[in-house]
């Protein structure tokens, strides 16, 4: 019995890390992710987008301290210091505005 609770142990750590590993390889130049969470840089230009978990996440426009995406088919507006706001089973607060570009955080 102690060796099959082993294997399971040994089993839970490999599946683990197998799932971190999927979730890490699908960030993509524009994403970089820790486990639970990714740091989301979009240009500033029609039609930028961005995949994320699975979800792509497509730049509307912006002002100083407001951006408007289409994410999962939803249009949602995330404003600067404001709570993550739950879309498409992700959720999504704005880090920072720029000229060329806009940073968002995900996570699961």
């Amino acid at each position: 019995m102690l060796i099959s609770s082993s294997r399971r142990r040994v089993a839970a750590v490999l599946v683990s890390a197998a799932l971190g590993a999927a979730l890490l390889t699908g960030c993509g130049d524009d994403v970089s992710c820790g486990v639970d969470q990714c740091t989301v840089t979009i240009q500033r230009e029609t039609n930028a987008s961005v995949d994320v978990f699975g979800v792509e996440a497509e730049f509307v426009s912006a002002d100083d301290d407001t951006v408007t995406l289409e994410v999962a088919g939803q249009q949602v507006t995330l404003t600067k210091g404001q709570q993550a706001v739950d879309v498409g089973g992700l959720q999504l607060s704005l880090s920072s505005v720029t000229q060329s570009a806009i940073q968002v955080q995900v996570s699961r």
